[in-house]
């Protein structure tokens, strides 16, 4: 059947980040903590700016298009930072670390997706670009806003620290260029490429090298909490508003299985940056990636029932 070819893609698809997660773990102990750090920081500055532009780079979105994924996007995204807020008595004392954790309830891995989307007719595969699109800069505002609120500083500070994030420039430059049908130079969209190419590996190695793995089998109710937000509650509620406003057919599918995307290696990016505690961070990472073998292809199984092709 054709639905098990796909659900066999989505488990492929997610096979290399695990075998990346236990490779960081064999090579916890060959860098020193600092260069570990020094890692995360390299991927904060250079590799996952370069990742985030070159998704934002995609097909530049339409006005119809526009209407129907901005508010889908956005609302869906407000709405697991909410319920995220509300288990905030479940999660650590320290708010830097509670926000470090909290910002897996809407980020999004966006390697997965991209891979993911193959699994959609030809035409409607541009609109997972322009979802990536359109979520990346809010996530990050949200997650810069949050974790300098746990640093403790004053308004302006954390303005200018949300406003100067390389995330969120990456993304607004990628969009710009998008929208504008900017042509970049061969060789710099090459070297930005290979960049991109580079970011994930080495955030699951270093997500590898910073977690538990005897973690993942001991969710408490805060990690089980973020993780029902992101794989069950975002999607589910995204397929119902779907239905229910008679969205048509490709913006229905790429905003549900956006919805239903684990969540980000960026988040242990930002969490170490920012210094917050990077194990819990990591631990959440593979746990939400983990569950997401067993919820993604449920979803898509749901959703080709529902949205036959």
């Amino acid at each position: 059947m054709l639905w098990i070819s796909e659900v066999g893609m989505v488990l492929l698809a997610l096979l290399p980040d695990f075998l990346l997660l236990l490779g960081g773990t064999a090579l916890r102990k060959v860098l020193p903590p600092a260069g570990w750090q020094a890692l995360d920081t390299l991927n904060f500055y250079l590799l996952f700016p370069a990742l985030i532009f070159i998704s934002a780079l995609g097909a530049p979105p339409a006005g119809r298009d526009l209407m129907i994924l901005a508010p889908g996007i956005w609302g869906i995204m407000l709405f697991a930072c909410l319920l995220g807020w509300l288990v905030r008595a479940w999660g650590p004392a320290r708010f830097l670390d509670f926000a470090a954790l909290w910002q897996t309830a809407w980020r999004f891995n966006t390697a997965l997706a991209m891979v993911m989307v193959q699994a959609l007719p030809a035409e409607y595969r541009a609109l997972m670009s322009i979802a990536i699109g359109l979520a990346v800069p809010v996530a990050n505002i949200l997650a810069v806003s949050a974790l300098s609120r746990g640093q403790s500083m004053g308004l302006v500070k954390t303005l200018k620290l949300v406003a100067s994030n390389p995330f969120l420039l990456a993304s607004l430059a990628g969009l710009l260029c998008s929208v504008l049908a900017v042509s970049l130079p061969e060789p710099l969209l090459l070297a930005l490429q290979k960049l991109a190419q580079a970011a994930l590996p080495l955030a699951l190695l270093s997500i590898g090298a910073a977690m538990q793995w005897q973690a993942l089998w001991r969710l408490d109710r805060f990690q089980l909490a973020l993780n029902t937000i992101k794989l069950l509650l975002m999607p589910a509620l995204m397929l119902l508003i779907c239905y229910l406003t008679a969205v048509p057919a490709g913006p229905a599918l790429v905003l549900v299985l956006f919805a239903a995307l684990p969540t980000a290696s960026a988040a242990h990016v930002l969490a170490s940056v920012y210094g917050a505690e990077r194990q819990p961070v990591a631990t959440l990472i593979a746990q939400s990636t983990m569950l997401g073998c067993i919820s993604l292809p449920l979803w898509l199984l749901l959703l080709f029932k529902i949205y036959p092709h």
